[in-house]
């Protein structure tokens, strides 16, 4: 059972014994990302968490940085995303005091040398060179990009070239200081410990966090009258697509009927897109639909890879069982088959240190709630046929469609005559 203490200084800890396991993990989870962004600075967030693994004042170099989990056979990491940014670190349990220092050291002694960054410039650039070559990848950016627009939301997290060339030391010192704080961060350690040991350590480590207030970001505008279509041309063998709507953020009382929704639509091999499409059909090689849930917003949405001269059949295709679940009747065991999957899907996640870390720290950082996975179970348990069907009808409308694809197109007019409900 996990617990959760918060500090005077509002670092919030959790700690989540396991018995089962030899490791522990340590997460670092701030509430900032992309979102927190302005124009100036978009891709700032990304940049930051590549250079605090370049060096410390106790650890100089980005040699020894990493040579310090790998002594010990341990695994680290980091990410960036658009309401979060994350450090964590896994080992043998027997070397938690040792990762809790590594950890803590990158998070708050970071030297942030004009010469690190510099060089770090051409690292990043080739990151997002790798990004745009990568269709399967890509083709998630400019989604978001479609259906937000020019605010924080519809950026992409790497940024843009421009400013990645012009950021500057005193841009990622202005960054930490008005980011990252004891009150926007949550430090979590799950493994082979116990509550108390974790939460003593902890506060040892990290006595000198920031304590001001964290900046906040800007409000997410949703807008949309009739249907949206991006298209990147790019000759490609196969056609990257992503076909959606908008949908219900973490605080739906219907997420848990839209997960739902979006795992019959395309959540496993038996549903219904991936046997529509890929084995009636032929016409991919993936296909699957995902419900995006954050804290201010959401989205439903198929993705695949096609055939460059059957996208419209994929489409179409789409469409149809869209349409399907606005209008015909749920069987029973169809919607027994996708709870089962959610909370067989969700109990195999949890087996490791790490997942059970972020688990509970995602939860608590984007929403200052924490649901247990017997919690989540019955909330899935609890969605009825007509939840379904009703967020169906909510959101599956022409209007709400929006349609983005990378490939060998510049026509929007012939996509624009399928996307209709």
């Amino acid at each position: 059972m996990y617990k959760k203490n918060t500090l005077k200084n509002g670092l919030r800890i959790i700690t989540v014994p396991m018995k089962n396991t030899k490791a522990v993990t340590i997460l670092v989870e701030v509430g900032t990302g992309s979102k927190y962004e302005t124009k100036e600075i978009n891709g700032l967030s990304h940049f930051l968490e590549h250079m605090l693994f370049k060096g410390t004042k106790k650890r100089p170099s980005s040699l020894e940085i990493t040579e310090t989990i790998d002594r010990i056979g341990g695994i680290n990491n980091a990410f960036t995303g658009k309401d979060s940014t994350g450090f964590w670190a896994k080992s043998d349990a027997k070397h938690l005091d040792l990762i809790l220092d590594w950890v803590s050291d990158i998070f708050l002694n970071s030297k942030l040398e004009e010469k690190e960054i510099k060089k770090e410039k051409g690292v990043i650039i080739e990151e997002m060179n790798m990004c745009l070559d990568t269709p399967i990848s890509y083709i998630g950016d400019l989604w978001e990009k479609l259906i937000y627009g020019d605010q924080p939301a519809g950026w992409l997290i790497i940024g843009e070239k421009e400013n990645i060339l012009n950021f500057k030391r005193i841009d990622f010192l202005n960054y930490l200081k008005n980011h990252y704080s004891a009150k926007n961060t949550i430090i979590c350690v799950a493994g082979n410990t116990t509550s108390e040991i974790a939460e003593e350590k902890i506060k040892k480590y990290f006595s000198n966090i920031n304590t001001q207030n964290p900046k906040a970001k800007l409000k997410v505008i949703e807008k949309q009258e009739k249907p949206q279509i991006l298209i990147h041309f790019k000759k490609t063998d196969q056609t990257h697509l992503h076909l959606g709507v908008r949908g219900y953020n973490l605080f739906h009382p219907q997420r848990f009927a839209q997960m739902i929704l979006a795992t019959i639509l395309g959540g496993f091999m038996s549903s219904r897109l991936f046997i529509s499409i890929r084995e009636k059909k032929g016409f991919a090689y993936y296909v699957s639909t995902v419900a995006d849930i954050n804290a201010d917003t959401g989205y439903l949405v198929t993705r695949a890879g096609v055939d460059n001269n059957k996208i419209e059949e994929v489409i179409k295709l789409i469409l149809k069982e869209y349409q399907s679940l606005k209008n015909k009747k749920i069987e029973k065991s169809e919607l027994k088959k996708a709870k089962e999957n959610l909370k067989g899907t969700l109990i195999l996640s949890l087996e490791s240190s790490d997942s059970q870390a972020s688990f509970y720290t995602d939860q608590e950082l984007l929403t200052n709630k924490i649901l247990t996975p017997e919690e989540q179970f019955k909330r899935i348990d609890a969605v009825t046929i007509e939840d379904v069907k009703k967020v169906a009808k909510n959101i599956f409308k022409s209007e709400n469609l929006n349609l983005a694809v990378i490939g060998p197109f510049k026509d929007k007019e012939k996509f624009n005559k399928l996307l209709k409900i």
